[in-house]
């Protein structure tokens, strides 16, 4: 029995890349751009041709030559992120990096409260979200726990993302998602990313939560087998301690057999 030959690579390659930095967050749009290419290089990274598109709609130059719209930057990033899954994954590291800028230029925090912010209004509006568009609804999970992971305060979690997160995480637990693959497939990626960070924030809803997923294991009707294989994997992760064991690796990400 499998689960997929390559979700064993998207799990391990979640290590953060947190040392890159800018050492100016408003600067011409041709350094940035160019500083951002740099950051995830594009011939490696297809992910990067689209961060570099984004960040060249959103930067502009108005009267003063090295100033940034760092307002409309943080909204061009969750407008793609809504949209695109691919950079819905990498986006919090690009926010992480525009973040750290900033600090580092003027000590200001235009770009993060403008990010929250969105991020509020998006997730007020999360269940209208998941009944118009599934893949939206996803994509917004999907971004708001990649912020949740990249920004820190005082290199711990932002506590204005943990019950956010938590609502979105219930959701996706609840029968009808369990029912949908990318929804389970979307959640048990996002635990293997947070959920030892989630635990250590609110051990009481992490126990909610996995009640729910092992309830919709053992007793929900319906589900298809690979997504109760997803479910077997992420209850047996967290009873590991957020690990599997070797056998364990082996038996969930196996090659192909058939």
């Amino acid at each position: 029995m499998f689960i997929r030959a390559n979700r064993s690579n998207r799990f391990q390659n979640l290590e953060k890349e947190n040392n890159f930095v800018i050492g100016h967050a408003q600067m011409q749009p041709c350094r940035f751009r160019a500083l951002l290419s740099n950051f995830v290089p594009i011939e490696r990274d297809p992910v990067a041709s689209v961060s570099v598109a984004v960040f060249g709609l959103a930067l502009s130059l108005p009267s003063e030559p090295s100033t940034v719209d760092l307002e409309k930057v943080s909204n061009v990033i969750v407008d793609q992120s809504l949209k695109d899954q691919v950079f819905s994954k990498e986006a919090g590291r690009i926010c992480y990096t525009i973040v750290q800028a900033e600090a580092r230029h003027n000590n200001g925090n235009v770009f993060r409260r403008n990010l929250l912010n969105r991020l509020q209004l998006e997730f007020v509006a999360r269940e209208d979200t998941r009944l118009r568009s599934p893949q939206e609804w996803v994509c917004f999970v999907t971004f708001i726990c990649n912020v949740f992971d990249y920004l820190k305060v005082n290199n711990m979690p932002m506590v204005a993302l943990v019950h956010p997160v938590f609502d979105c995480l219930l959701r996706l637990a609840q029968p009808d998602s369990l029912n949908n693959e990318e929804e389970v497939d979307c959640l048990v990626l996002q635990l293997h990313r947070i959920g030892d960070q989630l635990e250590k924030m609110d051990g009481q809803k992490m126990d909610e939560l996995f009640y729910l997923l092992r309830d919709g294991f053992l007793l929900q009707e319906g589900l298809s087998s690979m997504a109760r294989l997803l479910l077997l994997e992420i209850l047996e992760f967290r009873a590991g301690g957020w690990m599997l064991s070797d056998t364990a690796q082996k038996y969930y990400y196996s090659e192909v057999t058939d």
